[in-house]
C-alpha cells in the first residue's frame, strides 16, 4: 500500500479527514492502558480486543513496530449543540462503517496491516471473552487506546488536527502499514 492509493481509499469509504505518520514516532504509554483500568466503557477484562487480554503493552508495542507507516483516518460531525445526542451517535456509527469497509476492502486486496479503531470492538453483541476463543478474530479490531495510544498524539504525528472547532465532534481511527 502506497500513502497516494491509501489517500485515494480514505476519501472512497467517507473519512472526513486523513493524515500519515511514522510509526518509529508512536510512543505507547502504560499509563493509558491504565485508564482502561477504570472501566468507564465497560469493556475492560471482557473483551479479547482491550487489556488485559489483548495482551501486554511490550508485547502490542512490539507487534506494531514490525509496521513502517500509518494512516490516520477521523469521522467529523457538526452538532446543532451540546447535547445533540443523534449526531454523536450517527458520527459514532459513520466511523464505524468506513473504518469496517476499509478493513474489508484491505482484506480482500490482502494487505498487511494493523487496524486500530475508536472505541471498543463491537463485533459481537456479548465477547466470548475469558470462556471461550474470539468468534471473529479477523474482524476484531483493538482501540488506540488500547494500544496505550493518545490519540491527539498521533493526530499531531499526522499533521492532523485532534479538535476542528466548537460544536465538533470527531471519532479517530488508525491502520498501520509495512
Amino acid at each position: 500500500m502506497d500513502k497516494e492509493k491509501a489517500f485515494e481509499l480514505a476519501e472512497r469509504f467517507g473519512f472526513s479527514h486523513w493524515g500519515t505518520f511514522p510509526t518509529d514516532k508512536l510512543y505507547f504509554r502504560q499509563e493509558v492502558r491504565d485508564m482502561c483500568e477504570v472501566n468507564k466503557c465497560g469493556k475492560y477484562d471482557s473483551c479479547w480486543t482491550c487489556p488485559p487480554a489483548c495482551g501486554t503493552l511490550e508485547a502490542i508495542t512490539e507487534e506494531a513496530k514490525g509496521y513502517t507507516w500509518g494512516l490516520l483516518l477521523q469521522t467529523t460531525a457538526t452538532l446543532e449543540d451540546d447535547f445533540d445526542i443523534e449526531t454523536m451517535m450517527q458520527a459514532a456509527e459513520d466511523q464505524k462503517v468506513h473504518f469496517n469497509e476499509l478493513i474489508a476492502h484491505l482484506r480482500e486486496e490482502d494487505e498487511d496491516f494493523l487496524p486500530m479503531s475508536s472505541g471498543a470492538c463491537t463485533v459481537c453483541e456479548t465477547c466470548t471473552y475469558p470462556d471461550a476463543p474470539c468468534r471473529f478474530p479477523k474482524k476484531a479490531i483493538p482501540s488506540m487506546e488500547a494500544y496505550g495510544l493518545v490519540v491527539s498524539d498521533v493526530c499531531t504525528l499526522a499533521d492532523t488536527p485532534y479538535y476542528y472547532g466548537e460544536k465538533t465532534l470527531t471519532y479517530t481511527g488508525c491502520i498501520l502499514f509495512r
